[in-house]
């Protein structure tokens, strides 16, 4: 299985149940992309975590309340865009905004793991990885 659509997966269903917070297993890639994912607001803090079996890493997940007893989860949506069998690479020019900017795509490109607006200020393709609103 692909290991980014299992981090995102585990992310949406931990939001889902209402935990407070998600284990995944360490990666370079993982992390930068849990660390947009804080940048941008959509959890509130991202820890490195190595335990006793192996490195993982603990995502605090953020919710905003509604009243005492509601909460809602700050990611309404997560979209996995490049799969295993088919990688989508994008050029600069063709990036567009995520649900009329509330969202933000995220890419892989030479010079690391970006948003898709500092993609597009560095003037940067590269592999389309998903898209988070």
């Amino acid at each position: 299985m692909d290991k980014i659509s299992e981090m995102l997966t585990k992310i949406r269903n931990a939001q889902m149940a209402g935990h407070a917070e998600v284990k995944v297993d360490h990666s370079k890639l993982k992390l930068a992309l849990a660390r947009i994912l804080e940048r941008e607001g959509f959890v509130e803090s991202v820890y490195p975590d190595k335990g006793a079996d192996a490195r993982a890493i603990r995502i605090i997940l953020k919710y905003h309340r509604e009243n005492n007893t509601k909460k809602t989860p700050a990611i309404s949506g997560l979209k996995k865009v490049s799969h295993l069998g088919q990688r989508i690479y994008i050029k600069n020019k063709d990036i567009k905004n995520v649900k009329n900017s509330y969202g933000v795509a995220i890419i892989s490109t030479s010079k690391g793991v970006m948003t898709g607006e500092e993609s597009k200020k560095l003037g940067l393709g590269g592999e389309y990885i998903c898209e988070v609103w």
